[in-house]
């Protein structure tokens, strides 16, 4: 397990991982096993439509973990306005359990061809509605969608900040993000050299505006992708799955590009987390 604070165990909290997908149908404990033998202690699981709200709350529970609520852009076209409903009522009936951290994961998704703008839009202008009438932040899916979702925020008068997911904007709209109260969450792409505008931002931006995250089992990291050639000789085997026992590599990467100690990655991003979705400070503390 890697050092943390004063020769501490680290406490590494993972703000963006998919626990309930499918991937980890087969070994989900033994992934939960191996996240908490690197030292990471506290995992943000996100819902993606109205059929997942109650697994990723009892998932939480079960392990531990904390949760939001809400539908992915991606999977709005499936959805319906009664599932809006859903979300409602689940914010009502789990707004007193510490584990509800934040809304999401919501946001905008311009890159994925086939999606409806106008439909994106009204779930997401509807979903901040919620979270500000829940006084939760929220979780932002970011996808060549950074001006479009900066202007959904101000139309709202939403004030409760969160994290900008998967961040891979310019230096203005990360900053515009960082005035409206949120953090941006770094992973696996990270890692990778090619990667030159999100490593020059983690390198530049305010240390209090960073927070990290796997997006597993997305997102792997560069000792876990694989190329198009290598999934052409292995049929069937996909990209490499990503899981949350990887973050403290990942920070290795921020600690790099940062000057920082591993420990200082630990002690800033985790501190940076809790001050983006307050609900963590109670989970952190027991």
């Amino acid at each position: 397990m890697a050092a943390g604070r004063e020769g501490q165990a680290a406490v590494w909290i993972d703000t963006h991982c998919h626990l309930d997908a499918a991937e980890f149908d087969t070994d989900r404990d033994a992934v939960v096993a191996r996240a908490r033998a690197a030292g990471v202690t506290q995992i943000v699981i996100p819902a993606v439509d109205a059929h997942s709200l109650a697994r990723v709350r009892e998932l939480a529970h079960e392990h531990g973990f904390t949760y939001a609520l809400g539908i992915h852009p991606l999977y709005v076209m499936n959805a319906s306005e009664g599932d809006l409903g859903r979300v409602a009522e689940a914010l009502e009936q789990h707004r007193d359990d510490p584990r509800l951290v934040a809304v999401g994961e919501i946001g905008l998704d311009f890159f994925v061809p086939g999606l409806d703008a106008d439909t994106q839009q009204r779930f997401y202008v509807e979903q901040l509605k919620l979270a500000k009438r829940a006084g939760l932040p929220v979780l932002l899916h970011v996808r060549r969608s950074a001006d479009q979702l900066l202007a959904g925020l101000r139309r709202v008068g939403f004030a409760h900040g969160g994290i900008a997911h998967a961040f891979n904007g310019s230096e203005q709209q990360a900053r515009a993000f960082i005035a409206l109260g949120f953090k941006l969450g770094f992973g696996g792409t990270l890692t990778f050299e090619r990667s030159l505008q999100i490593r020059r931002l983690a390198a530049e931006l305010p240390e209090t505006a960073l927070v990290l995250e796997t997006d597993a089992p997305d997102i792997p990291p560069q000792w876990l992708y694989k190329t198009a050639e290598a999934r052409e000789a292995e049929p069937g085997q996909g990209q490499g799955r990503n899981e949350p026992a990887e973050l403290p590599h990942i920070a290795e990467s921020l600690a790099e590009l940062r000057g920082w100690t591993l420990a200082q990655t630990e002690e800033i991003t985790s501190a940076n987390a809790c001050a983006a979705l307050p609900r963590l400070v109670a989970q952190e503390a027991q």
